[in-house]
């Protein structure tokens, strides 16, 4: 079922987003050579109990404040003391607040230094396909013209999309109907965006084949070939007469 959302539940929403654009804020410089995913997600852990908030991963079971992802990784990166950031890798990060019962959700992906060319064409192609997600999402709009926005660039540009895992509602839970998926279906749901919905629109964009596998952990997916993977995120809100992305700090907010 999906969940409408009213001005109060968005209010809450947009507060709990902003907190984690803040979070991001403050995170991105700190990805750098010689850092370790624990300490990344120490930080994470610290900034989101600071402001009153609990790591929205927690009630999934998910051993981190952040799932960070590196390189073939796609999502559900476990962060450890022993993982290592090197100069050249690619660090997707996915990070979720809930802050009074509001859930926030957003992702990055943050280059480590100088990256190849190829790197650099796909973080911009990503890039490319959020915005393009969100452009499409709009009232009166399906689910499916936000997936065929997203695919549509990625495909053009020769990248594999990830079909496997998708977008969702957000907001009163981690995950709420509907499932965005970042490939056009054939079949499936495909409900109206209409106001009041709280989506969280997310192309996950691989260099090579869009399959991916899932490791021993059980939380860990990579791609089926070992290319390098990206993903962004952002969460937003349905208006009757425009969509407001809530994860990103407006001029003037702090």
């Amino acid at each position: 079922m999906i969940r409408i959302k009213n001005e109060k539940q968005i209010d809450g929403i947009r507060k709990s987003c902003k907190a984690l654009a803040r979070l991001y804020q403050a995170l991105i410089p700190r990805v750098r050579e010689g850092i370790s995913t624990g300490e990344l997600d120490k930080f994470c852990v610290d900034f989101i109990k600071s402001i009153g908030g609990i790591p929205a991963w927690y009630s999934q079971n998910f051993p981190g404040a952040a799932c960070i992802s590196v390189n073939d990784e796609v999502i559900h990166g476990i962060p450890s003391a022993k993982r290592i950031i090197k100069n050249g890798d690619f660090v997707s990060i996915d990070i979720g607040i809930d802050l009074g019962g509001y859930i926030s959700d957003s992702a990055v992906t943050v280059p480590v230094g100088p990256v190849s060319p190829e790197k650099q064409k796909l973080l911009s192609v990503t890039a490319d396909c959020l915005k393009a997600g969100i452009e499409a999402c709009r009232a009166g709009n399906r689910i499916s013209d936000i997936s065929r926005a997203v695919f549509d660039i990625a495909d053009a540009a020769g990248f594999g999309v990830v079909h496997e895992y998708c977008g969702h509602g957000v907001g009163l839970k981690v995950h709420e109907d509907p499932q965005i998926p970042n490939v056009p279906s054939r079949g499936g749901p495909n409900p109206r965006i209409v106001p009041g919905m709280v989506l969280a629109i997310e192309p996950m964009i691989n260099m090579g084949t869009g399959d991916v596998d899932l490791l021993d952990d059980d939380w860990t997916v990579v791609t089926a070939d070992g290319s390098v993977s990206c993903h962004m995120e952002h969460t937003v809100a349905v208006f009757p007469d425009h969509t407001e992305v809530l994860t990103v700090l407006n001029p003037g907010e702090a």
